[in-house]
């Protein structure tokens, strides 16, 4: 399978995109190249390689245990806060 520059036109007016004709072959070569790898990988036997849900393995120690732990204090949430007064953060006003 091939990508032509109309093929290329097509899919940029299915994405509202305006191509001039440079842009557009440039575009072909590279999807081109794209669909050249897939064939490449095509080649490969994968009948006993089972399908997998993430690249590299997950282990239970990635996660950290989901345990309680007390609260911030009020102050402490204040802390860092760019702005605040006594009891609340401060944020710039976005309604007029």
């Amino acid at each position: 399978m091939s990508v032509t520059k109309e093929d290329v036109h097509y899919m940029a007016n299915l994405a509202r995109l305006q191509l001039k004709d440079a842009e557009a072959e440039g575009l072909k070569e590279d999807m081109n190249k794209i669909l050249g790898y897939i064939e490449t990988l095509n080649e490969l036997d994968t009948s006993n390689v089972a399908p997998l849900e993430h690249v590299t393995e997950i282990t239970a120690t990635t996660f950290r245990k989901d345990e309680a732990e007390e609260p911030l204090s009020h102050d402490d949430a204040l802390k860092n806060a760019p702005d605040a007064d006594s009891d609340y953060f401060r944020v710039p006003k976005v309604i007029e």
